[in-house]
């Protein structure tokens, strides 16, 4: 009986180490695929495997050619154009409208408040199949369709969920008590808004913004209801060279998706601490 808590602590730590290699493995199973096509996107040859070349680590099996061919192709530049636009304008409004719904739903005076965050929410939840057909069919009533207003519209729609869930999260951490301040020094609702809640939440803000901008960027079934030949994005562009021409560009491009994804990922972890530091909570 004198080694049941030597047993306890070794059974304790295995467990420990584990659930740490068995969390390890899963995210290894995760990133692999993607991970792949990295090494795949500098081959030297029109293919999507590895060559012998490269396998031997061959430097002349490597080379940036595909890289070149998407700077220089003009329907890659277009798709470039486009997918930042487009991506840029939606989470701007995205940004605008989630922020103002954020902070109306914060309220505990607020009517149907789970109603409405219902409704709010449905995007995220509502396939997207589903949601480009119905705004394709609503579209075509006031020809939005083919238009670059119509395609920014239906990604800043994308775009409102997450701009809300990132909001709200950090006003839970909001001291109300300011807000009740900075009136009762006279100062108006909109001026103590943007003077004292806007700088506490702004990390909130921002990191809503780059989830409604990777949303769009990333967006291709709206793309493909809504867009005409001149909105097409970089993941239409992906889509029809999967469909019509397979070559590396496509992996090219891939590998810059991916670098640009993890830079607004570290981005987005270091607001998450700088608003949790500012809350207090951390």
């Amino acid at each position: 009986m004198k080694r049941l808590p030597e047993y306890y602590a070794i059974w304790h730590i295995s467990g420990h180490y584990g659930l740490r290699v068995f969390a390890l493995l899963v995210l290894i199973f995760l990133m692999l695929p993607i991970l792949v096509i990295m090494p795949l996107s500098f081959n030297v040859e029109p293919f999507f495997t590895f060559t012998k070349g490269m396998l031997s680590l061959d430097p002349d099996a490597y080379s940036l050619r595909w890289y070149q061919e998407f700077m220089d192709d003009p329907n890659w530049r277009l798709a470039i154009r486009n997918s930042f636009i487009v991506g840029i304008l939606a989470a701007l409004i995205a940004t605008l409208l989630g922020t103002l719904a954020a902070v109306g739903l914060s309220s505990p005076w607020m009517p149907y408040k789970r109603l409405i965050t219902a409704l709010l929410l449905s995007p995220m939840i509502v396939p997207l199949i589903i949601i480009a057909a119905g705004m394709f069919f609503f579209y075509t009533r006031f020809n939005l369709v083919g238009t670059f207003p119509g395609l920014i519209i239906a990604h800043a729609a994308l775009g409102v969920p997450f701009v809300i869930i990132t909001v709200t999260a950090t006003l839970s951490g909001f001291d109300r008590s300011l807000f009740v301040a900075g009136l009762s020094l006279g100062a108006s609702p909109i001026k103590v808004f943007w003077d004292v809640v806007i700088p506490l939440i702004r990390p909130g803000v921002i990191s809503g913004g780059l989830f409604a901008f990777v949303t769009s960027f990333d967006e291709v079934v709206l793309v493909l209801f809504l867009a005409g030949p001149e909105q097409r994005t970089i993941p239409r562009q992906m889509f029809s060279g999967l469909r019509e021409q397979i070559n590396p560009t496509i992996l090219a491009v891939a590998t810059l998706l991916v670098v640009l994804s993890a830079a607004l990922l570290f981005t987005l972890e270091a607001l998450r601490r700088r608003s949790v530091r500012l809350s207090g909570s951390g």
